[in-house]
């Protein structure tokens, strides 16, 4: 195993890559986070809320071991982070009136094109978020967009980048998307797909439409049998507790049932999960912890989710629970690269690591 320095700045504050997206091809991966500025002052987050955000990526070319970071290649919606509003006193307003609105898409996906990925952002979590997306064909050089995203009809659409490729069809993918509740407030998960390469998108489902507590953040995966699998990041309305649920459709996503739950203590305000199915076949599931010894965690399913191993710590030496949100890929070694935030001590600066290791 081992643990290496992704981006570390003395001052700032970097967070977040559940948030973004993170994609591979052979050794070269890329990444992205949010970077602010450091400050006590900040609550359960120590960001500085009175500076703006930007969006930052990290390229790596040999496996995760180094990495090249900068400014995302993107033109975002107001000139500030994407997925950030609620990080920041801003008066930002409505994607319309921003500076780079999204466009309308009227071009044609092709989600299967190899050097293709998609990225979500999102204004905010609770009523009138709303959310866009950005395309890349040159494996994240340039981003093409942002372009709108429907509402659905519901009251706000938080979307991070959760998406299954349909393999026999370049224009065809199901996404999975996080919703306000009927109240407004976060949060439920519901997939939507399109059948048209992003011209038209169509809700299909609710994974849970009425959640205990909230139920956000998804990581989706479609097994060789067609079996769907998301994981959704629980938390508690009462005592402010996360874990995380497994739940299942074999139905092309009309219905759902749970099937597990992997994680039963996320800690204080919980962690997303980041899932994959491993090239041998088991299932693996990232999250940080945030509880006494704050880290990053996973765990193991050798029958396709409905049972797990015991919980195995990759790192607890974290200085508080202002860590986690991971996201994973698979090396064609077999090694896996988890990248996620975390810090050495509690008042000290956020920043972007990254485990390499064999489960």
């Amino acid at each position: 195993m081992k643990h290496v320095i992704v981006y570390k700045e003395a001052g700032r504050y970097a967070g977040w890559p559940a948030n973004y997206g993170i994609w591979n091809w052979g050794d070269e991966i890329v990444t992205g986070f949010t970077l602010g500025f450091h400050s006590v002052d900040g609550g359960f987050h120590f960001r500085d809320k009175d500076r703006p955000f930007t969006t930052m990526q990290s390229r790596s070319t040999d496996g995760g071991l180094t990495w090249d970071t900068g400014p995302a290649p993107l033109s975002a919606p107001g000139d500030v982070a994407i997925c950030a509003d609620e990080h920041m006193n801003l008066s930002l307003g409505p994607l319309h009136s921003r500076s780079n609105p999204p466009e309308s898409f009227n071009k044609t996906i092709h989600f299967l094109n190899p050097d293709f990925a998609m990225l979500m952002g999102r204004t905010g979590l609770r009523k009138g978020c709303e959310s866009y997306f950005f395309v890349t064909y040159d494996r994240c050089l340039t981003w093409q967009g942002p372009y709108s995203f429907p509402m659905f009809g519901e009251l706000g659409i938080a979307a991070r980048t959760d998406i299954i490729k349909d393999r026999s069809d370049t224009h065809r993918a199901k996404f999975f998307l996080s919703s306000t509740k009927p109240d407004g407030d976060e949060g439920r998960v519901f997939c939507a797909e399109t059948q048209n390469g992003g011209r038209s998108f169509k809700f299909i489902s609710w994974i849970r439409e009425t959640p205990e507590g909230f139920d956000i953040m998804p990581s989706s995966l479609k097994l060789p049998s067609g079996r769907l699998m998301t994981a959704l990041r629980c938390r508690s309305s009462e005592n402010n507790r996360g874990w995380i649920d497994l739940m299942y459709s074999d139905d092309e996503a009309v219905s759902w049932s749970q099937l597990s739950k992997p994680v039963a203590n996320t800690g204080v305000g919980g962690n997303p999960p980041a899932m994959l199915r491993l090239s041998d076949s088991r299932v693996c599931l990232i999250y940080g912890y945030r509880d006494e010894g704050s880290g990053v965690r996973y765990v193991v399913s050798e029958d396709e989710g409905e049972t797990w191993g015991e919980e195995i710590i990759l790192r607890e030496d974290a200085g508080n629970h202002d860590i986690g949100y991971p996201r994973v890929v698979e090396r064609a070694d077999g090694n896996l690269v988890a990248v996620y935030y975390h810090n050495d001590v509690a008042d000290g600066e956020r920043y972007i690591a990254a485990t390499i290791w064999k489960p």
